[in-house]
């Protein structure tokens, strides 16, 4: 059974920048997704990257600032988050989509389409 299991996070100060990893114990899975819940508020979608073909999608909240990669080799998604910002704050859990659609890509902003997730990491940006 696919599992994900999520390290880095943390605190780090506004404008600095951070790495989670997103670490698959199979290759059963055509996307994966990262998704931020800051306190108090609703999960939202972040970033997505799409195994075959390989695209991705990002909000217009992190567009510019977070990129989302995968080392093949470690079956691994990364999220890099640089310029960060307090709103940034929260928990932010990887998940995976394990229904392949061919050329379907991946999508960020419906996280029922994610059918395993992380254990979550916090961060938290504050000086």
């Amino acid at each position: 059974q696919l599992q994900l299991v999520q390290s880095g996070g943390g605190l780090v100060q506004p404008g600095g920048s951070l790495r989670l990893s997103c670490a698959a114990s199979t290759l059963e899975y055509s996307a994966i997704g990262w998704f931020h819940q800051a306190p108090g508020k609703e999960r939202e979608g972040l970033s997505c990257i799409s195994i075959e073909p390989s695209k991705t999608h990002y909000a217009d909240s992190v567009k510019g600032r977070f990129t989302i990669s995968r080392d093949n080799a470690k079956n691994t998604v990364y999220l890099q988050m640089n310029s960060v910002k307090p709103e940034d704050t929260g928990v932010y859990y990887c998940a995976a989509d394990t229904v392949f659609v061919p050329d379907a890509g991946c999508t960020y902003d419906n996280p029922y389409l994610y059918a395993y997730w992380g254990q979550g990491a916090q961060v938290t940006v504050s000086s």
